[in-house]
C-alpha cells in the first residue's frame, strides 16, 4: 500500500530517467544517507567504526569496482586483491615522493595507475574469455605481488615491503579518530556509488552489458568491443585502487603485499556472487554478508554453542556455518541478495492484494 508510484507523475525527461524515479526510494536514500553520516558517527563505538564499519564500506567499493567488470561488462577476473595493492602502494609513494600532495589526489592517482595496470593485463580480453580470461588476471595477481616484494623502491627500500602510511590530512584537518576516517571514506564511497549508478545507465553501461550479453551482436550494431572491454577494466582497477589507498590509510595503517593475496580476491568475488551480479546494491549486500556475518557467527558459537560441541569442531564451526549459509543462499536465489530485495520490493508495490 505505502509503496506504489500511483499518482506520481512524470512530467519531463529528466524526471523520467533520474537515478530514484519512484518518491519512496527517494525517501528511503536520503533516510539511509543521513543516519549513516549524522547518526553512526555519534552512537557508533570506535571499535564499530574501526573494525567493522569502515572496512564494509572498502571492500563494497572494491566489490563494486568488480562488479562492474565482471556483472555488468562480463569479463571475469581474479585480480581485485592485485589492484587494491596497486592503488594503496601507488598512494604511498605519491604522498612520499611529492611535497604538499593532497590527499584526495594522492587516492585518485593511486586508482589511475591501478586502472593502466587493469589495462595492461586487460589486453587478453580482447582474444580470450570466461576462464581463460580469469587465468590472465590470475596472473595479475601473482606478478604484482611478487613485484611489490621485490622491487625496494615501491616500499621505499622497505626489506619485506611494508609500508606505513603517512597521516591523513586535507586542508589541515587531521582525520585521526576513527569517527573522521569513517565519515572520509563513507564520502568517498558513497560519490563513488552514485558515480557508478550513473554510468551503468548511461552509454557506457549499456555497451557494457551488450558485450556482456553477445559480443558479436555488439559488434555488428557498433560497439567497439576492444574499446568497451578495456573501459570496463579501466574503470574496475580504478575503484579497486581507491579502495586499496583506503584499505591501507584509513583502515590498516601499515601493509604488506602479501595482504593483498588470492584468498583477498576470492573474498571480493564472493562478495558480488552473494550479493548479487550485475547489481549496485548486490555489491554493499554482498560486502555485508561477506564482513558482518562471520562476527555475528562468532558471537553465536561463543555464546551457545561452545558447550554443545567438542574444542577440535568449535575451532571450524564458524567456518562450517558460514559455508553452509553460503551454498543455502545460492541454492534460494543464484541471482543473489540484490534479487531477493528486488522481489521484496515488487511483492510491496502489490500488497495486500493477491497476485
Amino acid at each position: 500500500m505505502f509503496y506504489r508510484e500511483a499518482g506520481q507523475f512524470k512530467t519531463s525527461y529528466a524526471a523520467d530517467q533520474q537515478v530514484f524515479p519512484i518518491r519512496q526510494d527517494r525517501i528511503a536514500i536520503v533516510l539511509l544517507l543521513a543516519v549513516a553520516f549524522f547518526v553512526v558517527p555519534v552512537f557508533a563505538s570506535e571499535y564499530w567504526m574501526k573494525g567493522i564499519i569502515i572496512p564494509f564500506l572498502i571492500f563494497a567499493l572494491a566489490a563494486l569496482g568488480l562488479n562492474i567488470l565482471t556483472g555488468y561488462a562480463g569479463q571475469l577476473s581474479l585480480g581485485s586483491a592485485a589492484f587494491m595493492a596497486v592503488g594503496a602502494y601507488a598512494a604511498f609513494n605519491f604522498m612520499l615522493r611529492i611535497d604538499g600532495m593532497p590527499l584526495i589526489v594522492a587516492f585518485a592517482l593511486g586508482g589511475l595507475s591501478a586502472a593502466l595496470v587493469g589495462i595492461a593485463f586487460g589486453l587478453p580480453s580482447l582474444r580470450i574469455k570466461g576462464f581463460y580470461l580469469a587465468v590472465a588476471t590470475l596472473a595479475a595477481q601473482f606478478f604484482v605481488v611478487w613485484l611489490l616484494t621485490k622491487v625496494g623502491w615501491f616500499s621505499d627500500n622497505s626489506s619485506s615491503g611494508v609500508i606505513t602510511t603517512q597521516a591523513m590530512q586535507i586542508f589541515g584537518y587531521k582525520f585521526e579518530t576513527a569517527a573522521s576516517k569513517y565519515l572520509l571514506v563513507l564520502s568517498i564511497v558513497v560519490s563513488m556509488a552514485m558515480l557508478a549508478k550513473n554510468m551503468v545507465r548511461g552509454s557506457i553501461g549499456r555497451a557494457w552489458m551488450a558485450v556482456r550479453d553477445m559480443d558479436v551482436a555488439a559488434e555488428v550494431i557498433g560497439i567497439r568491443i576492444m574499446h568497451t572491454k578495456l573501459i570496463a577494466f579501466a574503470v574496475s582497477s580504478f575503484y579497486c585502487g581507491v579502495a586499496g589507498a583506503l584499505y591501507a590509510f584509513a583502515y590498516i595503517g601499515t601493509v604488506e603485499p602479501e595482504g593483498f593475496n588470492l584468498d583477498l580476491s576470492f573474498k571480493i568475488l564472493f562478495m558480488i556472487i552473494i550479493g548479487g551480479v550485475g547489481s549496485i546494491m548486490g555489491s554493499f549486500l554482498g560486502a555485508a554478508f561477506i564482513v558482518l556475518l562471520p562476527i555475528l557467527l562468532d558471537v553465536l558459537v561463543q555464546e551457545f554453542l561452545t558447550s554443545i560441541f567438542p574444542a577440535s569442531i568449535n575451532s571450524n564451526l564458524q567456518l562450517i556455518v558460514f559455508g553452509g549459509l553460503i551454498i543455502f543462499f545460492l541454492i534460494v536465489e543464484p541471482h543473489g541478495l540484490a534479487r531477493l530485495w528486488q522481489i521484496a520490493k515488487e511483492k510491496l508495490r502489490l500488497w495486500p492484494f493477491p497476485h
